[in-house]
């Protein structure tokens, strides 16, 4: 059953001529495109944003913005987007909270599948278990050690339902330790709180991790990953190092529309976001220096891994006891 706004998107297209539609199709964009991120400046969504943003007012010859819209675990951000009028003129840059946040919250203001229609994915963001390097642990298992002996063992997150949450939890769930969580509006509260030992550990994005890493301030101990990723290849994953059979998961980044979006402006977005995440010197200059792997896909193919994953991590959230608040 087709929603409100899939219906009326259909209905009006009824009565627009094959020419008119045709002039439509050239003519678009006619004004400002605006890209909601959910989340604060500074981590890898907001990254994607701008480097879409900055490339696309190029192709389109209309200037597309970045808005921030933090809050409620990207709930705020992406309830907006939703209720937006499908014209292509305000899009979404969301990752796997989109789908996580229907076992966290048992209210959601929108509904993750039919409220949106996807246009590509964009990028793979992995994530590592990390520790100030003036904590006395170098691997996970002292890392679980460590946990079991202290009290006041804490982990940020970038809030309630984001993958820093569930990627703890799990740990938390498969190995019996403890972890007080803490959650921050965003990356950047993270890496600061970790840089002055006012939390423990997160389990949080690479690009914002990283340089503190590569400088000796911050430890990696193991990824969050199913495999290794090329940008820290030394470093194991949680359930190899562990060893914890089972663990992981690749966090994903994707720009979604109000659903209803007109097919031809969906096409138009996906060519432009798939040609920009796809060049070569943009892959080597822009993304693996920020700590983020390429993913381009169909809107169809996007529409199957949001699927697909909205029924995996609520099996897994079921398996690892979350209740949504």
């Amino acid at each position: 059953m087709m929603n409100r706004k899939t219906f009326m998107a259909a209905g009006l297209a009824s009565l627009i001529t094959p020419f008119e539609m045709a002039q439509a199709q050239q003519s678009w964009p006619t004004k400002s495109i605006k890209f909601i991120v959910p989340l604060t400046p500074g981590g890898s969504n907001d990254l994607l944003a701008r480097l879409l943003a900055e490339k696309m007012q190029i192709d389109f010859g209309q200037s597309v913005v970045v808005d921030n819209k933090p809050g409620a675990g990207g709930n705020i951000g992406t309830e907006y987007v939703a209720k937006q009028p499908p014209d292509g003129y305000t899009i979404l840059l969301s990752a796997n909270t989109h789908v996580m946040n229907v076992n966290f919250f048992k209210q959601l203001p929108y509904d993750p599948v039919k409220d949106f229609q996807p246009i590509s994915m964009v990028g793979l963001i992995p994530f590592v278990l990390t520790v100030n390097a003036q904590t006395p642990v170098n691997n996970l298992n002292e890392f679980l050690a460590l946990a079991k002996a202290k009290s006041n063992f804490s982990y940020g997150t970038a809030g309630i339902g984001t993958p820093h949450h569930l990627a703890a939890e799990m740990l938390k769930s498969m190995t019996g330790v403890e972890m007080i969580h803490v959650p921050y509006k965003g990356a950047a509260g993270i890496v600061q709180a970790l840089l002055s030992n006012e939390i423990t550990c997160t389990i949080g994005a690479i690009n914002s991790l990283i340089p503190h890493i590569n400088s000796g301030k911050l430890r990696a101990i193991a990824t969050a990953t199913n495999n290794r990723t090329s940008l820290l290849p030394d470093v194991p994953t949680i359930a190899e190092a562990g060893p914890l059979p089972g663990y992981g998961f690749d966090v994903w980044a994707a720009v979604l529309a109000p659903a209803g979006t007109p097919r031809f402006i969906v096409d138009r977005l996906n060519s432009a976001i798939v040609k920009i995440i796809n060049d070569p010197q943009i892959i080597k200059e822009r993304l693996f220096v920020a700590g983020i792997e390429p993913m381009t896909s169909t809107p169809e193919r996007a529409m199957e891994i949001i699927k697909a994953d909205l029924i995996r991590y609520s099996k897994i959230a079921k398996t690892i006891n979350i209740k949504p608040e």
